[in-house]
């Protein structure tokens, strides 16, 4: 029986593309819950919002979390809810306003 693909949502894709141009910091769990390493390492490195954390919980899994100015949030979640936040509307609201093909 053939499977059918699953559906992409746009306004995911919208997201992800968004968070592309948000700054990317790698890090290792170590001992650490994930979550907790991410905490430690934006208290310790003093990152300003926004920002992607990758936390590498082993050699398999990746963990992703985007800083905000109202805490810590998992990437999907942003991705699919890019619009709550005012600091990716900032770098979304450019592409948005201009429309393809406009000469001035």
């Amino acid at each position: 029986m053939a499977r059918r693909r699953k559906r992409k949502s746009r306004r995911r894709q919208e997201g992800r593309k968004i968070l592309e141009h948000v700054p990317q910091y790698n890090l290792e769990s170590g001992e650490d819950k994930p979550v907790t390493a991410a905490r430690k390492y934006i208290q310790s490195e003093k990152i300003v919002p926004p920002a992607l954390l990758l936390v590498k919980r082993n050699e398999h899994t990746t963990d992703r979390y985007f800083w905000a100015e109202k805490g810590l949030f998992g990437a999907q979640y942003v991705e699919e809810n890019h619009f709550l936040f005012p600091s990716l509307r900032i770098i979304s609201s450019p592409a948005e306003k201009t429309p393809v093909g406009a000469a001035h």
